[in-house]
């Protein structure tokens, strides 16, 4: 903890950096990603303050949209494309993921209910091998589930209707670094 403690000490000894910020914000990308600490939105993409517009879940999973209980993650999606005017929305999954992993292996969560219960929102259930560590093809079916089950948002919906927006699937490899995106023509999730 200390050395966050440190940083977050000099952090703000820059303030003609971050004037500009109080001016408000304007990203042009709504970046859905997993909460793992592993992935740093901004250091994949090399993004600065204000560029990006995060939601972070466990398995970075888009709830179903219910108009009478939004959820948290509708609100934010929502304010992203209605209030900010993202153009681009990516889901992006990565290697390792523990919740995906659980998922495709089956694991028992009753340990941990709260998370047990968050995962049934991933449905369908992801499928892939049991044995591999990255739990690749699980995660990327996820992601392209995350993705389908963002067009059922209305907010999404109109904007798509009216190529107003953009929405992409990445696959993020913790273990190398590399950054897959899903083409549609070819249904594979390639080098970027």
């Amino acid at each position: 903890m200390q050395p966050l403690i440190d940083n977050a000490r000099t952090f703000g000894q820059r303030p003609e950096e971050f004037a500009r910020l109080a001016e408000g914000q304007s990203p042009q990308v709504l970046f859905i990603t997993c909460s793992d600490s592993r992935v740093v939105p901004a250091l994949i993409t090399g993004a600065r303050p204000g560029e990006l517009f995060e939601l972070r879940t466990a398995g970075n999973i888009v709830p179903p949209y219910v108009s009478d209980h939004p959820t948290s993650e509708a609100a934010t999606i929502e304010y992203a494309v209605e209030v900010l005017g993202v153009k681009d929305i990516v889901v992006c999954g990565h290697s390792h993921c523990g919740a995906v992993g659980a998922l495709v292996r089956g694991d028992d969560l009753s340990a941990v209910p709260a998370v047990r219960d968050w995962l049934t929102h991933a449905a369908p259930r992801p499928a892939g091998a049991v044995e591999d560590p990255t739990v690749a093809e699980g995660v990327q079916g996820h992601v392209l589930a995350q993705v389908l089950r963002l067009r059922s948002y209305p907010c999404i919906d109109k904007k798509l209707t009216s190529d107003q927006l953009n929405l992409h699937a990445w696959y993020y490899e913790v273990h190398t670094g590399s950054v897959l995106t899903h083409e549609v023509s070819s249904d594979t999730f390639r080098a970027l």
